[in-house]
């Protein structure tokens, strides 16, 4: 069997930026073991497939180790792929997920809109102690938030965010839990890393998911609906974000790295 596979940086306007993702378009759903191994061969933090369905397509992502529930970077990329090279016509694309319910893409040029449900995270009174000690090299968190299986630390300064170096052991132990660090930025609104070692990725170059939850809580906290944001991963990456009621709107921009064929 020979697959079409893509690797698309997304969130970059050049490659080698941003965050790699695997993006493998199918006619049909492969066992679920199967798509795990596809992930894992890709060795990147998420490899997306999708079906097409009627007027949409059904969208999955993996990890090397598992599959999430919402993936930003891999939604981006999918639609790099379909509104690129399968329908260059179109300049939206609909994405129907199991866990996280409709998502849209838009394609304005060369930059891409991602419509996600929004996600407002709550005060963690007690958080765990392998948290707080796997951040401790760095000034103690402000505060720290709850959501989804996610914690939130939020910091005094950008350089508490820049310098951390967690303990990626004693996060691993918070399965299923993943850990975001966030601050405000000096040139941006607020910049942030991501941690999910127990999925098989250390730290997420640029995570989109990540920022349905951030988005809302620095909108409310800085006063504004629109906000800039910087991922200060090694590679880095750059993303608009909005909040409109209940959902936040995304955008980036991306471009493909490989095309080729996978053989199974």
């Amino acid at each position: 069997m020979r697959l079409p596979i893509f690797h698309v940086d997304a969130f970059a306007d050049r490659p080698f930026t941003g965050n790699p993702a695997a993006v493998c378009p199918l006619n049909a759903w492969l066992d679920d073991e199967l798509l795990r191994g596809v992930a894992a061969e890709n060795n990147l933090s998420e490899t997306a497939f999708f079906v097409p369905r009627n007027q949409h397509y059904e969208l999955r992502w993996f990890t090397p180790r598992c599959e999430v529930k919402l993936c930003g970077h891999g939604t981006l990329a999918s639609a790099h792929v379909i509104l690129n090279r399968i329908e260059p016509a179109s300049h939206s694309v609909r994405f129907e997920t199991r866990q996280s319910g409709p998502l849209t893409v838009t394609k304005e040029g060369d930059l891409f809109s991602m419509d996600f449900p929004a996600m407002f995270a709550k005060p963690c009174p007690n958080p765990p102690n392998e948290l707080l000690h796997a951040l401790a090299g760095a000034p103690a968190p402000l505060r720290v938030l709850e959501i989804n299986s996610k914690y939130i630390a939020v910091y005094e300064h950008e350089d508490s965010i820049r310098n951390l170096q967690p303990d990626f052991a004693l996060l691993d132990r918070l399965h299923p839990f993943t850990v975001a660090v966030t601050a405000p930025g000096r040139e941006v609104d607020f910049v942030s890393r991501y941690f999910a070692p127990s999925y098989g990725v250390q730290e997420d170059p640029v995570t989109g998911s990540s920022h349905c939850a951030l988005t809302p809580y620095w909108a409310k906290e800085l006063g504004k609906a629109s906000l800039t944001a910087r991922q200060l991963s090694s590679r880095g990456g750059s993303l608009s974000c909005g909040l409109s009621g209940n959902r936040v709107i995304l955008q980036g921009k991306a471009v493909f790295t490989l095309e080729g064929l996978l053989q199974i």
